[in-house]
Formats: C-alpha cells, sequence, structure tokens
C-alpha cells in the first residue's frame, strides 16, 4: 500500500485560496491517499520557520515528501517554507510573469490580499445575503419580495446549503422553500410561492439518498422512511413537472454545481468574491 502523502495550504492570509485551489488539483490523482492540514496567516520570518518545521516533520512521520501548496507573497517567507523539503507549489506563480508582462506593472505585495476587505461595499452585500438566507431558510419567514433566487424541494434536498453558498461566494439574497405534506398532498405550488415564479428553481434528490440523509437526522423515523422519501420525492417532481419548473437533481452534484446551474437558469450574472 503507497503511504499517505501530507499536504499543507500554507498562506499569508486565511488560506482559504491555496486550500479551493489546492483541493481541486489532488482530486485528480485518485489513486493516491492524502492527509491536508491548512496553516494560515504565515505572514512572518518566524510563522513561516514554525511552519517549515511542522511541514518537515510531517514529511518524517509518513516517510514521503510533504506537498505544499502556497499562497505566501513575500518570496522570503517563500524561500523559508521551502526550507522544509517539501514539494513547493506556488499557485501564483505561473499566472503572475505572463500578467505583468501584459499590464505593463508589477503585482501590489500584499499578505493576504485575495481575501481581503478591499470593496467594503460588495463585503457589506455578501453579509447581508447571508443574514437574508438564515431568516428565509426552510420557510421561517414567508415575505419573498427581495429575494433573487427561491429554492423549491423536499426536506434535506440540499437548499440551504445552496442558498448559503450563493450568499457567501456571490451576495445573492436566496430562500429557501420546502414543500409540506400539505403542499405535496395539493398536487401545485403554494399559493405563496405563485407570485414569485420566475424566481423559482426545484431541487430533488434520489429517494435512496434522502432516506440515509434523514436516517442520520432523525433515526427509524416515519420521516425517515424508505416509503416516505419515495413519496415525497415522487410528489415534488410531479409537482415541478406540472408547474414546468426547471429541476436539478442533488443526488450526485456539487453545491458549486448546483450553485452554477442556478444562477445560469434564471439569467443571473454575478461576479465571484
Amino acid at each position: 500500500m503507497m503511504p499517505t502523502r501530507p499536504v499543507f495550504y500554507v498562506s499569508d492570509g486565511t488560506g482559504i485560496t491555496a486550500e479551493t485551489i489546492g483541493h481541486s488539483l489532488l482530486t485528480q490523482f485518485g489513486d493516491t491517499r492524502f492527509t491536508t492540514d491548512r496553516i494560515p496567516f504565515v505572514d512572518t520570518a518566524d510563522k513561516a520557520r514554525e511552519a517549515a518545521q511542522r511541514i518537515r516533520e510531517a514529511g518524517e512521520a509518513a516517510g514521503v515528501r510533504p506537498i505544499v501548496v502556497n499562497s505566501c507573497v513575500d518570496n522570503e517567507l517563500y524561500r523559508l517554507l521551502a526550507e522544509s523539503g517539501g514539494l513547493m507549489l506556488d499557485i501564483f506563480a505561473p499566472f503572475i510573469e505572463p500578467l505583468e508582462r501584459e499590464l505593463g506593472q508589477t503585482r501590489n505585495l500584499r499578505v493576504g490580499q485575495p481575501h481581503g476587505m478591499v470593496d467594503f461595499e460588495a463585503y457589506h452585500r455578501r453579509i447581508n445575503a447571508m443574514n437574508y438566507a438564515l431568516t428565509h431558510d426552510d420557510g421561517i419567514s414567508m415575505d419573498f419580495d427581495d429575494a433573487e433566487i427561491i429554492l423549491v424541494g423536499v426536506s434535506r434536498a440540499g437548499k440551504t446549503p445552496t442558498c448559503v453558498y450563493l450568499a457567501l461566494h456571490y451576495g445573492i439574497c436566496a430562500a429557501n422553500y420546502p414543500l409540506t405534506e400539505e403542499d405535496l398532498e395539493a398536487d401545485r405550488l403554494p399559493t405563496k410561492l405563485r407570485p414569485h415564479r420566475h424566481k423559482l428553481f426545484g431541487l430533488t434528490i434520489d429517494p435512496q439518498r434522502l432516506h440515509q440523509i434523514r436516517q442520520e437526522r432523525r433515526p427509524n423515523s416515519k420521516y425517515a422512511l424508505m416509503e416516505t422519501c419515495r413519496r415525497e420525492v415522487a410528489q415534488a417532481e410531479h409537482i415541478f413537472h406540472n408547474e414546468r419548473l426547471t429541476v436539478l437533481s442533488t443526488t450526485h452534484t456539487s453545491i458549486e454545481e448546483i450553485a452554477s446551474k442556478v444562477l445560469t437558469t434564471l439569467g443571473i450574472h454575478r461576479e465571484m468574491f
């Protein structure tokens, strides 16, 4: 059996950029096992030395060379991290030189810049969108006038995490509505949703997967029964079909893919934060 390869996401900021890109890279190598760790806010020489020592020790313990996905912009910090002996992957390096050449200017070497509060207006839009998603989760508030998107589906079909993702990464006010037993029996869109048809997007899910999710939440309840899951999914899909709503199955779809499909279908164009 191949040894597990330690991977470190190291950054002078939050480490979110390094981890996101690094994770995308690692998924291309499904035959290798990885353990991952994030080391954020490495913004001084002392912190870089401590990180290098930690990485070196992890490599020695695993018996393999560690991988370091780095987003530190300071060359001195990069040099100190490289003393760990790990494979250094600088996520900005392949792009900086061509951009500097094309734009006729050098990059700004300011730590933590990718996720800094550069645009306060955009930052507050994200915060407001997050508040909206939380107060309009699972039908808590039925006032959908300010909603840009309303996700509809049975309970545990992936509505809440998608709304939170849309708020956090795009600043979009997304609400979600769980179809109740009464809604499903009526076999039509609830009256409260009808004025907002242009904002609606249906989410469905494989009944077996829904059963697994609900069983974890409420073991051995009527809510989690396979029969209940099959019936609710079938009734919800029938409503979506009759109402001609666009529907996406979340069974094998990532949150990122769901969000992208929703935005494209509803014609919403927004830059990602």
